[in-house]
């Protein structure tokens, strides 16, 4: 029998997190705890990924957090998939966008263990780059041009600078099906396919942009290959970009 592995999601509520949630939940193979910023968890998706503990966390200051360490324990593994994630929303309010995807509560919290080799698998975005080129690699330099893009290069800057157990993952979109709990933020798939049913409504799509989408069930296998394997070290990888 292989050993069962406590894993918590930072920001479960969320899409990646909710896809990775249920994704840990079929492999029977862990204890699993998320967190959430709602009043109170979506309960369709804690009876769709039972047994589960949600935890209320403020990314912002950190309260939430010791209630986690009475309940559930010190992590094995940390996925953070939190994040304001919107680029208009992080220029409209650069402080919020700074306070909750720069992870300082969240690296406080893992160092505060005696013991504190947690797995910090952190999700990270191909925005960190200028776009002035397609398929960057790894270490291209990263020269964001927005708001979102700057706190999510600080965010990786300050887990480097403050960890030795992590996992850096940038992706592209994030393109699949709705999640167990409709999240309001707009989705790829599913917007084009409401604007292209509306006739006679005329839509302007990119054409000068090279992405490269990524399926949400592939990014689930890969973070959950991360947490099998357990990494022990430091790992930046590209996933789509």
């Amino acid at each position: 029998m292989a050993e069962r592995r406590r894993v918590l999601v930072v920001g479960g509520t969320g899409y990646l997190g909710q896809h990775l949630l249920q994704g840990l939940a079929g492999a029977l193979l862990y204890d699993l705890a998320f967190t959430h910023n709602r009043p109170i968890p979506p309960p369709d998706l804690v009876a769709a990924v039972s047994p589960v503990i949600p935890f209320r966390v403020d990314l912002r200051t950190g309260d939430g957090f010791d209630a986690i360490s009475s309940s559930f324990g010190q992590p094995d593994v940390v996925v953070n998939c939190a994040a304001l994630s919107v680029p208009r929303a992080c220029e409209m309010d650069p402080a919020a966008a700074v306070s909750i995807n720069v992870p300082s509560s969240l690296v406080n919290w893992l160092s505060s263990f005696n013991n504190s080799n947690s797995l910090l698998v952190h999700l990270s975005t191909d925005q960190v780059y200028e776009g002035v080129k397609s398929f960057y690699k790894e270490e291209d330099e990263a020269v964001p041009v927005n708001m979102y893009g700057k706190t999510k290069l600080a965010a990786e800057q300050h887990i480097i600078a403050q960890c030795s157990n992590y996992a850096i993952l940038r992706s592209s979109i994030i393109y699949g099906p709705q999640t167990i709990s409709p999240v309001e933020k707009s989705l790829p798939i599913q917007w084009i396919d409401s604007v292209l049913n509306k006739q006679g409504h005329e839509v302007e799509f990119f054409h000068d942009e090279f992405r490269c989408p990524v399926y949400v069930k592939d990014m689930v296998d890969v973070i959950m290959a991360a947490t099998k394997k357990w990494i022990s070290g430091c790992l930046f990888l590209h996933l789509a970009i």
